[in-house]
């Protein structure tokens, strides 16, 4: 091969690899939320599963940590039962988790049954996604986690499951 077919090679490579990197889910990063996306978050009219209105005047002044999952969602339900020991582990520290579902109600009454938590589960309804892509989550996806903090900033974000070392690394940066 002569040089110019070389170059024309290598620069083909260099743009394929470019075209991988931010089309790629694992390797493209959420971004963080703006204000505006905090706010409607906290002005959204939540409900539990049950149908009672949950208040996110309750939620405001903590290190909140705001997973948005399914039951039908092997990843999410891998994960919550790491989020509910997260959550007793931090309980006494001003931190609350919050699962948002983006399912309906009836699933998730079935799945609480059986994988019960402790924190507070609200419904996404139908502003669910809405919500979820104005914090960051760009490719529309489940599971999706940020953390806001009692200053209302959101300062990490995660699509895909979560680890508890990340979570409890996040969490800590917070505090």
């Amino acid at each position: 091969m002569n040089r110019r077919q070389w170059i024309v090679i290598l620069g083909i490579s260099c743009l394929a690899l470019l075209a991988g990197i931010y089309s790629s889910p694992w390797i493209s990063k959420t971004g963080l939320a703006s204000e505006p996306a905090v706010k409607a978050f906290f002005a959204n009219e939540w409900q539990s599963p049950d149908g009672k209105p949950l208040d996110p005047k309750d939620w405001q002044g903590k290190v909140l940590v705001v997973n948005f999952w399914g039951s039908w969602c092997p990843p999410c339900v891998d994960e919550m039962p790491e989020l509910e020991k997260l959550q007793r582990e931090f309980s006494n520290q001003n931190v609350l988790f919050v699962g948002i579902a983006i399912d309906s109600p009836s699933n998730v009454r079935e799945f609480l049954k059986k994988t019960p938590v402790s924190y507070p589960i609200a419904m996404g309804g139908m502003n669910g996604s809405q919500i979820y892509k104005a914090l960051g989550n760009n490719q529309a996806a489940l599971p999706f986690t940020v953390l806001i903090t009692p200053a209302g900033k959101v300062t990490f974000s995660k699509l895909g499951r979560i680890s508890e070392d990340e979570v409890r690394k996040s969490i800590k940066s917070a505090l």
